[in-house]
């Protein structure tokens, strides 16, 4: 008996573990386009579903167009060097395009589909290589078994290890690094099939992957000083979010994945709007709860009221409220609110802490993220508004942000809509009785709130108190008045069964800015 036949050799042993590598360094390549698709063009359901469809339709073409490739080993090669390159390059130069020239969907989609096309190849070249081997006790399924495997590997890996400890930019040539590692190791079992131009190729490329990986923290740099006004000083990627903090003097701003949350310039005019008229017209503000807000601006403002005697903040990412905790510039924003005894901050998902937690709130203040994915819809649902008023006293407020009434219109009263229908405990079949109201703020435009409660609010001017900025009575009944290109319209309620709010917040958003 050929005892080539029976023992497993370096080579095909080798095949094997590369299709493991190169299903790990695909995969991660496709969840890397299709994040930065979601930071960049927002809607980040439509986003990962085009990415995916783009890359496995390419991925079927690139298995097809394997067929003309003469020479399996060879191809393998070059498909892994290739794809090193584009691969591993693709994250930096979708963010070159976009701070540079405000591009993305060509760089994307054309670095999408080459990617997709050379991983389509890989298994097909890889089987064939392995039958000219004779490798007769591998059979195809082994090759397919390695692939999955990889992919399962790349799904675990993305959100549980590189996304908390790389940017994208890190990772893409990290991976890059990969496909090129593979393509080294092949070449030199190999070795007798290829000529020194193929080593003085893979050597070039590997040294420019690994000096680009060594200069990505410049790299995110360079970008970020191009697609911020202002100097950045302090940029972050978490489990969650990437946190950029940008100063320009004394003014600083907070974006969350590249969107701006607040700007110490203004602030103070959206968070006195946002809690005040709540807080003015609450008959008992004992016991405040507050959902997002994790840069302490609203409790700042709650705290102003001495009858407060406790604070409950929800923010999901715990290195927001760490950093407007501890940071000695950031905490210092918001009046050091994260460090007052009364205030206790929870880092959990909304949604989760209103279904579980069993405590009553005189108020309930929801200062969260626009409704820009499914993640962030489904707390402006019907649903989840439903879930609050369980959470609510007998003579209890709810406030929420709702966006802009002039540039998502539709989406504003959406939510007015939804908030209105909520269940009412106190009164069941009757929803609750609500207050639309706006103003102006420069770094958002004309954004909107709404303020409801179990039973009628109070008609009385509101006392505020002394020392705020912009909120006075006279605002106040200014900002319930409503123009004409603003007024209530009909729309459908944001249920989790078809979050109608992210069709109306793209399309408002989508016709004035795009």
């Amino acid at each position: 008996m050929n005892p080539d036949k029976t023992v497993v050799q370096p080579r095909e042993l080798w095949l094997l573990a590369a299709t493991f590598f190169v299903a790990v360094a695909g995969l991660i390549y496709e969840l890397i386009a299709a994040t930065i698709s979601s930071y960049l063009l927002g809607d980040s359901i439509r986003q990962f579903s085009f990415v995916i469809g783009v890359f496995l339709t390419s991925m079927g073409f690139g298995a097809w167009l394997s067929r003309f490739v003469s020479n399996a080993l060879t191809g393998f090669v070059r498909a892994q060097i290739a794809l090193g390159i584009i691969g591993g390059f693709c994250a930096p130069l979708l963010f070159m395009t976009y701070a540079f020239f405000g591009v993305v969907g060509l760089p994307l989609y054309s670095a999408l589909i080459l990617i997709g096309v050379l991983s389509g190849m890989e298994i097909p070249l890889i089987a064939r290589v392995l039958k000219d081997l004779g490798a007769t006790s591998f059979r195809f399924e082994n090759v397919l078994t390695a692939d999955y495997i990889g992919a399962l590997a790349a799904s675990l890996l993305f959100p549980l290890l590189i996304i908390p400890h790389l940017s994208l930019m890190a990772a893409s040539l990290v991976f890059g690094c990969l496909n090129l590692m593979v393509a080294g190791i092949s070449v030199w079992l190999f070795r007798n099939e290829f000529r020194i131009g193929t080593w003085i190729f893979l050597g070039t490329a590997l040294l420019a992957s690994f000096a680009a990986l060594i200069a990505s923290e410049k790299l995110v740099s360079v970008v970020d000083a191009n697609l911020f006004e202002d100097d950045v000083i302090l940029t972050e990627r978490t489990q969650y979010q990437t946190i950029t903090v940008t100063r320009f003097q004394d003014r600083t701003r907070l974006f969350l994945n590249h969107s701006i949350q607040f700007d110490t310039l203004d602030e103070y005019r959206y968070h006195e709007a946002l809690v005040h008229p709540a807080m003015a017209s609450a008959t008992n503000r004992t016991n405040i709860l507050i959902l997002g807000g994790g840069d302490g601006m609203a409790a700042r403002e709650v705290l102003r009221y001495d009858d407060v005697e406790s604070v409950t903040l929800v923010d999901l990412d715990p290195r927001v409220t760490q950093l407007f905790r501890d940071n000695p510039q950031l905490s210092a924003l918001n009046s050091n609110a994260l460090n007052d005894p009364r205030v206790t901050v929870i880092n959990q998902d909304a949604w989760q802490f209103a279904s579980q937690d069993q405590g009553q709130y005189e108020m309930i203040i929801l200062d969260l993220p626009d409704p820009k994915s499914l993640a962030l819809s489904k707390l402006y649902s019907i649903e989840f508004y439903s879930i609050l008023t369980e959470r609510l006293s007998a003579n209890g407020v709810i406030v929420t942000q709702a966006g802009s009434p002039l540039f998502a219109r539709e989406a504003f009263w959406s939510i007015a809509a939804t908030l209105e229908n909520a269940r009412n405990p106190i009164a069941p079949g009757q929803g609750l009785t609500i207050q639309p109201y706006h103003t102006y703020v420069p770094s958002f435009g004309q954004w909107g709130f709404i303020i409801a409660r179990n039973t009628p609010l109070m008609k009385p001017v509101p006392q505020f108190p002394d020392n705020l900025q912009f909120m006075t009575s006279d605002v106040w009944n200014a900002a319930q008045v409503f123009s004409a290109d603003t007024n209530e319209v009909d729309v459908d309620l944001n249920s989790i069964r078809d979050h109608r709010l992210i069709d109306y917040y793209e399309a408002g958003w989508n016709f004035w800015f795009r």
